[in-house]
């Protein structure tokens, strides 16, 4: 099972009001497992960074100036997300700019039915307790000192972290232990299949036998098995 854990950061909160997409990041998941494979990319938002989005993520007008535009990395990115089911952490935002984006290409939107939401998963699962993804580190005493500032590829890997401990905090080794107890199994199944069978010889009753049986349920009051 594949799936992308997904993170941007923006010049703001709406596409709709202008603002772009300046940074992804992504991190491969294989049967819940990271599997080093991730893709990274620095956004020309073609537009003015404000202030309070600076502040967030600290990416300059001058540091993104040189950088590519969405339009020159839609294929390579689309490539690497393939038909995965997305990890996002509140989905709804990320997915709202990544489609803005898309749309701007003439390219089809990503269907918001691929999205694991884990703002989702982390309500679901501790109700009334903060969802952040900085609060639900804490809770999982998953390292913060990585970052100072938000970085999306930083935060897609923390994410996964995440994500691994609300599905349940799976280990490196899991899935091959399961495929090597799954072999066992089989293997013993077939040993079972492959048996010689022993043929018990039959019993049965003599005639003074029966006729007690018999006498013995006329006793009964009532038997169900003469129930209509």
């Amino acid at each position: 099972m594949r799936e992308i854990v997904l993170d941007t950061e923006t010049t703001g909160l709406d596409p709709a009001a202008g603002h772009r997409i300046v940074e992804i990041g992504a991190v491969e998941l294989q049967h819940h497992l990271p599997t080093g494979r991730e893709y990274h990319v620095y956004l020309n938002p073609e537009r003015e960074m404000p202030e309070d989005a600076f502040a967030i993520h600290g990416l300059s007008d001058d540091f993104l100036a040189g950088k590519d535009r969405f339009a020159d990395i839609a294929d390579a990115f689309l490539d690497f997300i393939g038909d995965a089911p997305l990890v996002i952490h509140n989905a709804a935002f990320d997915l709202k700019f990544v489609n803005a984006e898309l749309a701007r290409t003439g390219r089809d939107p990503i269907d918001d039915t691929r999205a694991v939401d884990t703002v989702l998963i982390a309500r679901q699962k501790f109700p009334g307790a903060r969802a952040s993804l900085d609060a639900l580190c804490q809770r999982f005493e998953i390292d913060l000192a990585v970052r100072d500032k938000h970085g999306a590829l930083i935060d897609s890997h923390l994410l996964a972290a995440v994500y691994l401990e609300l599905v349940g905090g799976r280990q490196p080794g899991f899935d091959l232990a399961a495929e090597t107890g799954r072999a066992g199994f089989e293997e013993s199944a077939e040993r079972h299949r492959r048996a010689p069978r022993r043929h018990l010889p039959g019993a049965s009753a003599s005639e003074a036998e029966r006729a007690a049986h018999r006498e013995f349920l006329k006793k009964i009051d009532a038997p169900v098995w003469l129930a209509e």
